[in-house]
């Protein structure tokens, strides 16, 4: 099941930016603003979570797996651009209220399944797992739009993007039908509208600096190489396929590192690389030439996404201190509306930034942001290492 929306999802993801700039002519500036509606249902996922009380952690996976399909239902009869920008970008929110949902429950299955001190390896597995189907859906985006290209399609003609959501349609329903037939799971949990309890105050924190600096990368470096380099819908594509195989290589590695040498040291190392990576956002136009600037910018967006599974450090975490995977689950929901609620007003105030200031300021921001999210998790006291 992973593997099959795993492709869907990426075949989604490889024309989202594209589509928006290009299709609905969204702007750097009203960029921010569909961030801000399409992760309010990450903001969200701890009532969502709460009114599916008394369902399994299983029942909850099919669930948004279901929602995830009658987004790209939506989407794909709502894309030719003729309705506007709001009822294509609601069907977009609807997709990302699937996505959030599953977000926990698929954490807390795989902790469940996982052997003792094992967490963080059974993480990375299925988080390559994911990244697999994602490359080979992106992988399809690059080549039907190489061949699009060759037969003088329009950058702007919706049927290209049509035809692939069509297809992303038909793969997650094949998705629904797949874990229909998941057993359930015994993981049954009492779930409350926001769990905050003192001794994850920390997590809760890292939460909201990662959130920040993560949601300037997700929402706006797209939007760098395609506004301000100009690249296509195939680059793009193929750009986040060779994330999607460097996340293959690297989910379980990080993983694996992640227990051997402790989430606290990964928390706080990764930001070292991420200061270069937003010094070159921001800069790569005033230091190199045009061409060179591109090459910088792109070799860049693969180096964001290999720091961001150093993410998983703060699940290890929150499993290294919690008593029971009760207490996993809610929390980590809790979490995830805590990230969202910083990331859906720094994805209004990074457009805004953009437009007033240019992307030099919002890429230091961020950088500011990383530097503060590692000096916190200095202060965390780590478990006794095994």
């Amino acid at each position: 099941m992973l593997a099959l929306s795993g492709i869907s999802y990426g075949l989604y993801r490889g024309i989202q930016d594209n589509y928006l700039a290009e299709i609905l002519h969204i702007s750097a500036f009203e960029r921010g603003i569909v961030e801000f509606f399409r992760e309010t249902p990450g903001l969200l996922v701890v009532l969502i979570l709460a009114g599916m009380y008394r369902f399994t952690e299983s029942r909850i996976f099919k669930i948004g797996t279901a929602i995830m399909a009658a987004g790209l239902m939506g989407l794909l009869l709502t894309s030719s651009g003729n309705l506007g920008k709001i009822i294509p970008v609601l069907f977009m929110v609807i997709f990302s209220a699937g996505e959030h949902i599953i977000m926990p429950v698929k954490t807390t299955i795989s902790l469940d399944l996982a052997k003792p001190s094992t967490g963080g390896a059974a993480l990375g597995i299925t988080s390559a797992i994911s990244h697999a189907g994602n490359i080979a859906g992106l992988l399809v985006v690059t080549g039907l739009f190489f061949v699009f290209s060759l037969l003088d399609f329009e950058r702007s003609d919706p049927a290209q993007f049509q035809g692939v959501l069509a297809v992303a349609l038909a793969l997650m329903i094949g998705a629904v039908l797949i874990v229909l037939a998941l057993q359930e799971s015994t993981i049954k949990v009492t779930r409350r509208r926001f769990y905050f309890a003192r001794k994850f105050f920390k997590y809760y924190m890292l939460e909201i600096f990662y959130g920040s600096r993560k949601q300037i990368f997700l929402t706006f470096a797209p939007y760098v190489l395609i506004l301000q380099y100009g690249a296509d819908t195939s680059l793009i594509s193929l750009l986040l396929a060779i994330c999607a195989g460097f996340g293959i290589f690297f989910s379980p590695l990080m993983g694996r590192l992640i227990d051997r040498v402790g989430y606290k040291v990964i928390m706080v190392t990764d930001t070292l690389i991420l200061i270069l990576v937003c010094f070159l956002y921001g800069f790569a136009h005033r230091l190199f030439s045009p061409q060179v600037a591109f090459i910088v910018v792109c070799v860049n967006y693969v180096l964001d996404s290999i720091i961001s599974l150093a993410s998983m450090a703060s699940n290890v975490y929150v499993q290294a201190i919690a008593s029971s995977q009760e207490e996993i689950t809610a929390t980590l929901s809790t979490g995830i509306s805590v990230n969202h609620l910083i990331s859906i007003f720094i994805a209004l105030m990074g457009g805004w930034i953009w437009k007033v200031t240019g992307i030099e300021v919002l890429f230091s921001i961020s950088a500011l942001l990383g530097i503060l999210n590692s000096i916190y998790a200095a202060t965390i006291k780590a478990e006794p290492h095994r």
